[in-house]
């Protein structure tokens, strides 16, 4: 699965990106400001677990983009072994939770219950500056957060989709959706699926926030 290591370079219910959430950006995109301040030690450890991973990884530079948002203890993944698309700044936590759900969960489910390798992960993005739809409230995203799962690829060429999958007519399908949600749920602290609102029809939203909801 690994591809060598790269040694390091140098959220409330939250809403989601692309088809499911239209909100508009928490406030005009400013130029971010650098925090110059020590690593705290939860994410030193943090950045020493993805290392023992022997994942490809590069820490990146504390941001403070106005209006609330921030990419704070945040990386930037460059290879889990599985590409991975539409990847911005994640922070840790979120970054170290999701390669343990690839691995764990959607990996061997896919073999298991599709009879096919898992090659590619879509995904609509983790940071984002932008508010829950319809409130003031900051989306998870906004704090590089959360991610949002679309859909996965496999090596004899299905693409399984959240938006198609979810009801499809294939048991093995909604099979494997349901072991990786359920899973998600496990490691997430907010995991919002096609059953949470029409908003999430198209995708998991993935969030690292000790908040205990899962629908």
């Amino acid at each position: 699965m690994r591809h060598g290591l790269l040694i390091p370079l140098l959220l409330l219910v939250s809403a989601c990106s692309r088809g499911g959430d239209r909100s508009p950006p928490a406030r005009p995109p400013e130029r971010p400001v650098t925090i110059l301040q020590p690593t705290p030690r939860d994410t030193r450890i943090c950045f020493a677990d993805l290392s023992r991973l022997g994942v490809q990884y590069s820490p990146l530079p504390d941001r403070d983009y106005g209006g609330g948002c921030s990419a704070i203890g945040a990386v930037q993944l460059i290879d889990i072994g599985v590409p991975v698309t539409g990847l911005k700044a994640m922070r840790c936590g979120l970054a170290r939770a999701f390669i343990g759900w690839v691995d764990n969960a959607v990996a061997p489910a896919a073999y298991q219950q599709l009879g096919s390798q898992l090659v590619k992960i879509e995904t609509f993005g983790t940071y984002a500056c932008r508010q829950v739809a319809g409130t003031s409230r900051l989306s998870g995203h906004g704090i590089a957060n959360a991610v949002d799962v679309s859909a996965f690829v496999l090596a004899d060429g299905r693409r399984v989709s959240i938006r198609d999958g979810w009801t499809a007519p294939d048991p093995a399908t909604r099979q494997f959706l349901d072991t990786i949600h359920r899973s998600a749920c496990k490691r997430f602290g907010t995991v919002l699926s096609p059953d949470y609102n029409a908003a999430h029809q198209d995708h998991l939203h993935l969030e690292d926030d000790h908040a205990g909801f899962c629908r």
